[in-house]
Protein backbone atom coordinates (compact mmCIF):
# COMPACT_ATOMS: atom_id res chain seq x y z
CA UNK A 1 0.00 0.00 0.00
CA UNK A 2 1.07 3.13 -0.44
CA UNK A 3 1.67 6.24 1.77
CA UNK A 4 -2.06 7.60 2.08
CA UNK A 5 -1.48 11.52 3.82
CA UNK A 6 -4.74 14.17 4.36
CA UNK A 7 -4.10 17.46 3.25
CA UNK A 8 -5.91 20.92 3.14
CA UNK A 9 -7.29 22.09 -0.46
CA UNK A 10 -4.61 23.96 -1.90
CA UNK A 11 -4.85 26.05 -5.31
CA UNK A 12 -3.41 23.40 -7.52
CA UNK A 13 -5.85 21.02 -6.45
CA UNK A 14 -8.48 22.71 -8.75
CA UNK A 15 -8.48 20.34 -11.09
CA UNK A 16 -8.92 17.11 -8.94
CA UNK A 17 -11.81 19.44 -6.83
CA UNK A 18 -13.44 20.25 -10.73
CA UNK A 19 -13.19 16.53 -11.86
CA UNK A 20 -14.79 15.11 -8.52
CA UNK A 21 -17.92 17.97 -8.27
CA UNK A 22 -18.30 17.86 -12.51
CA UNK A 23 -18.57 13.92 -12.29
CA UNK A 24 -22.49 13.16 -12.41
CA UNK A 25 -22.23 9.97 -10.94
CA UNK A 26 -21.56 11.24 -7.54
CA UNK A 27 -24.03 13.62 -7.93
CA UNK A 28 -26.62 10.77 -6.69
CA UNK A 29 -25.08 10.84 -2.93
CA UNK A 30 -24.18 14.20 -3.05
CA UNK A 31 -27.37 16.20 -3.52
CA UNK A 32 -25.55 18.02 -6.44
CA UNK A 33 -27.89 18.85 -9.37
CA UNK A 34 -25.53 21.23 -11.47
CA UNK A 35 -21.88 21.74 -12.91
CA UNK A 36 -19.27 23.47 -11.05
CA UNK A 37 -17.19 26.32 -12.54
CA UNK A 38 -13.81 26.05 -12.13
CA UNK A 39 -14.06 30.06 -11.07
CA UNK A 40 -16.64 28.85 -8.19
CA UNK A 41 -14.47 26.14 -7.45
CA UNK A 42 -10.92 28.96 -6.94
CA UNK A 43 -13.55 31.22 -5.30
CA UNK A 44 -14.53 28.07 -2.76
CA UNK A 45 -10.68 26.86 -2.32
CA UNK A 46 -9.64 30.51 -1.64
CA UNK A 47 -12.73 31.34 1.12
CA UNK A 48 -13.01 28.29 2.88
CA UNK A 49 -11.09 28.98 6.16
CA UNK A 50 -10.87 24.79 6.90
CA UNK A 51 -11.83 25.01 10.53
CA UNK A 52 -14.95 22.42 10.82
CA UNK A 53 -16.34 24.78 14.04
CA UNK A 54 -16.32 28.18 11.71
CA UNK A 55 -17.13 25.94 8.20
CA UNK A 56 -19.31 23.22 9.53
CA UNK A 57 -17.45 21.22 7.54
CA UNK A 58 -14.28 20.51 6.69
CA UNK A 59 -12.89 18.90 3.28
CA UNK A 60 -9.53 17.18 2.68
CA UNK A 61 -7.12 16.25 -0.24
CA UNK A 62 -6.69 12.62 -0.21
CA UNK A 63 -2.48 12.15 -1.51
CA UNK A 64 -1.22 9.53 -2.52
CA UNK A 65 2.61 9.15 -3.65
CA UNK A 66 2.20 13.09 -3.53
CA UNK A 67 -0.23 13.47 -6.01
CA UNK A 68 -4.16 14.06 -5.37
CA UNK A 69 -6.14 10.99 -5.49
CA UNK A 70 -9.29 12.20 -3.97
CA UNK A 71 -11.09 14.19 -1.48
CA UNK A 72 -12.88 13.26 2.58
CA UNK A 73 -14.82 15.78 4.05
CA UNK A 74 -16.69 15.86 6.87
CA UNK A 75 -19.67 17.94 6.52
CA UNK A 76 -23.78 18.38 8.73
CA UNK A 77 -21.11 18.89 11.57
CA UNK A 78 -22.61 19.56 15.09
CA UNK A 79 -20.68 20.48 17.60
CA UNK A 80 -23.41 19.84 20.53
CA UNK A 81 -24.00 16.10 19.36
CA UNK A 82 -20.02 15.72 18.11
CA UNK A 83 -21.43 14.05 15.16
CA UNK A 84 -20.67 14.99 11.26
CA UNK A 85 -21.79 13.26 7.97
CA UNK A 86 -18.67 11.84 5.78
CA UNK A 87 -18.36 11.50 2.18
CA UNK A 88 -15.79 10.47 0.32
CA UNK A 89 -14.71 10.29 -3.85
CA UNK A 90 -11.91 8.89 -5.28
CA UNK A 91 -10.68 9.37 -9.10
CA UNK A 92 -11.81 6.94 -11.53
CA UNK A 93 -8.23 5.47 -12.19
CA UNK A 94 -7.50 5.13 -8.98
CA UNK A 95 -10.58 3.54 -7.25
CA UNK A 96 -9.77 -0.45 -5.83
CA UNK A 97 -6.64 0.48 -4.46
CA UNK A 98 -7.82 0.82 -0.74
CA UNK A 99 -6.92 4.94 -1.03
CA UNK A 100 -10.67 5.22 0.62
CA UNK A 101 -10.17 2.77 3.37
CA UNK A 102 -6.73 4.30 4.21
CA UNK A 103 -8.41 8.02 4.34
CA UNK A 104 -11.23 6.73 6.16
CA UNK A 105 -8.95 5.57 8.90
CA UNK A 106 -6.81 8.72 8.90
CA UNK A 107 -10.24 10.49 9.59
CA UNK A 108 -11.54 8.51 11.84
CA UNK A 109 -7.92 9.44 13.94
CA UNK A 110 -8.44 12.84 13.62
CA UNK A 111 -11.89 13.18 14.46
CA UNK A 112 -10.89 11.18 17.80
CA UNK A 113 -7.79 12.78 18.38
CA UNK A 114 -8.49 15.90 17.43
CA UNK A 115 -12.10 16.96 17.76
CA UNK A 116 -12.96 14.96 19.99
CA UNK A 117 -16.18 13.34 17.76
CA UNK A 118 -18.52 10.90 18.88
CA UNK A 119 -19.58 9.60 15.75
CA UNK A 120 -19.67 9.66 11.91
CA UNK A 121 -21.83 8.56 9.49
CA UNK A 122 -22.56 8.57 5.86
CA UNK A 123 -25.29 7.70 3.74
CA UNK A 124 -25.02 4.84 1.05
CA UNK A 125 -26.71 3.73 -2.17
CA UNK A 126 -27.62 -0.13 -0.90
CA UNK A 127 -26.54 -1.12 -4.57
CA UNK A 128 -23.09 0.25 -3.53
CA UNK A 129 -21.35 -3.33 -2.25
CA UNK A 130 -17.74 -2.36 -3.18
CA UNK A 131 -18.24 1.01 -0.71
CA UNK A 132 -20.62 -1.14 1.99
CA UNK A 133 -17.75 -3.94 2.28
CA UNK A 134 -15.14 -1.01 3.25
CA UNK A 135 -16.96 0.79 5.44
CA UNK A 136 -17.76 -2.62 7.27
CA UNK A 137 -13.36 -2.77 6.74
CA UNK A 138 -13.03 0.56 8.72
CA UNK A 139 -15.39 -0.49 11.53
CA UNK A 140 -18.59 1.07 10.45
CA UNK A 141 -22.07 -0.37 10.89
CA UNK A 142 -25.48 -0.37 9.29
CA UNK A 143 -28.07 1.82 11.45
CA UNK A 144 -30.81 2.67 9.10
CA UNK A 145 -32.44 1.81 5.50
CA UNK A 146 -33.78 4.59 4.02
CA UNK A 147 -36.58 3.66 1.60
CA UNK A 148 -36.55 4.69 -2.35
CA UNK A 149 -34.08 8.04 -0.86
CA UNK A 150 -32.09 8.26 -3.60
CA UNK A 151 -33.36 9.05 -7.66
CA UNK A 152 -31.03 7.70 -9.96
CA UNK A 153 -32.46 8.57 -13.31
CA UNK A 154 -36.29 7.81 -13.29
CA UNK A 155 -35.54 5.23 -10.60
CA UNK A 156 -35.93 5.39 -6.81
CA UNK A 157 -33.28 3.60 -4.71
CA UNK A 158 -32.60 2.80 -1.08
CA UNK A 159 -29.71 3.98 1.08
CA UNK A 160 -27.97 2.80 3.86
CA UNK A 161 -26.51 4.89 6.18
CA UNK A 162 -23.72 3.77 8.67
CA UNK A 163 -22.04 4.89 11.46
CA UNK A 164 -18.93 4.79 13.41
CA UNK A 165 -19.09 5.56 17.14
CA UNK A 166 -15.78 6.45 19.26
Amino acid sequence: MKEVILTALEPEDLEVLYTIENDQQQWLVSNTNVPYSRYALRDYISSQQHDIYADNQVRFVIRAEGKAIGLIDLFDFSPRHRRAEMGVAILKDEQGKGYAKEAILLLQQYCSETLGMHQIYCTVPADNTASIAMLKTTGFIQIALLSEWLKAGGNWQDALVYCYKF
